[in-house]
């Protein structure tokens, strides 16, 4: 028999670590993080006969004069989607979640390729938060045939990187600030906006395993660039990165990727997501990643040198609860980013 629980943490993180859908954005940690910067988190879990077969960690937004909130559920829910009568049961659970929290629309980016939401009354989103879009790296057999898999230019970038003296080491929660640093100057120099230092601090505290989450490239003791890799399974993510002015020539990114890769490994990963690409398909990818910059596309000419398979998911749906301020919203966003 089904039931609507709230499962504990332990129980949930062990649920999404073993799933192929698993993502680190549904973990109690990233749970966590987000109730430090104006979100509550709530968990709900499906079971049957005691055993976890569903859920999705919802994170709820206030809205500004007490309007309601709004609902989000990055990278889920995980359900087995063709198991009808599941679905309807973690849906009728998240409805009434929803409405308890005065939701005016739910939002939900889930890690599978496709579905028709319509017969769940979502509709396609127009406001995406999350790269619908990635290169998936497989960490399969060893470190040279990874390499070959590279792109020659991407693998000369990285002996480049060693033979210029350019090192890579694990960062631990003093270099926080530096690598905020860091993030500064390519927000400025990219036009793309940061995070708050505590923002970065919190994401090393809550997901760092051996202080690992943080690698920093150098060059003669000087920080030179930075990357965020978090780890979920057997996944890991590329999820922060950023570089200073000195030193570009000498490709730390290009050793900080390399890198972050051969950690995964260590934490036996199998795969490395290199996290946002434009949202195109790989024919016009390939046709404009040597003309355009705007966007994700100068992050795609660096990222698609590392080899890998382009991966599109099904996107962003939305459950509407109050169509009023639903259209208020949508037209809030044509205003404003949001950096969710």
């Amino acid at each position: 028999m089904m039931n609507i629980i709230q499962p504990q943490a332990n129980e949930w993180d062990a649920f999404i670590a073993a799933r192929p859908d698993g993502n680190i954005l549904q973990t109690h940690a990233w749970g966590q993080l987000k109730a430090r910067f104006g979100w509550q988190a709530a968990c709900l879990g499906i079971t049957d006969d005691a055993r976890l077969i569903a859920g999705a960690q919802v994170l709820f937004r206030p809205l500004p004069l007490r309007l309601g909130t709004l609902a989000y559920v990055p990278r889920g829910p995980l359900v087995d989607w063709q198991d009808e009568k599941i679905v309807k049961t973690l849906w009728a659970g998240l409805d009434r979640l929803c409405r308890e929290r005065r939701a005016i629309l739910l939002k939900i980016e889930p890690e599978i390729l496709n579905f028709k939401f319509e017969i769940l009354n979502l509709k396609s989103s127009p406001h995406t938060i999350q790269p619908a879009r990635t290169i998936l790296i497989d960490l399969a057999g060893s470190e040279d045939e990874l390499l070959a898999r590279m792109h020659q230019k991407t693998r000369y970038n990285i002996r480049l990187a060693a033979r210029k003296g350019v090192t890579v080491r694990a960062g631990s929660v003093k270099d926080v600030e530096t690598f905020y640093a860091l993030m500064q100057t390519t927000g400025e120099r990219d036009d793309f906006g940061v995070h708050s230092l505590d923002y970065y601090r919190a994401v090393f505290e809550l997901f760092a395993p051996h202080e690992r989450a943080l690698l920093l490239a150098e060059v003669d003791g000087e920080p030179v660039a930075g990357i965020m890799v978090l780890v979920l399974g057997q996944k890991a993510w590329y999820f922060y990165g950023a570089s200073g002015d000195a030193h570009r020539e000498k490709m730390p990114n290009h050793a900080l990727q390399w890198e972050g890769m051969r950690w995964a490994r260590e934490m036996d990963c199998t795969t490395y997501d290199l996290w946002g690409i434009p949202d195109e398909d790989e024919a016009t990818l390939e046709a404009g990643y040597l003309k355009r910059s705007d966007g994700l596309w100068g992050v795609y000419r660096f990222k698609r040198g590392f080899g890998g398979r382009v991966v599109r998911y099904a996107g962003a749906y939305d459950r509407v609860y109050n169509p009023l301020l639903y259209r208020l919203y949508l037209l809030a966003l044509k205003r404003r980013g949001e950096m969710l």
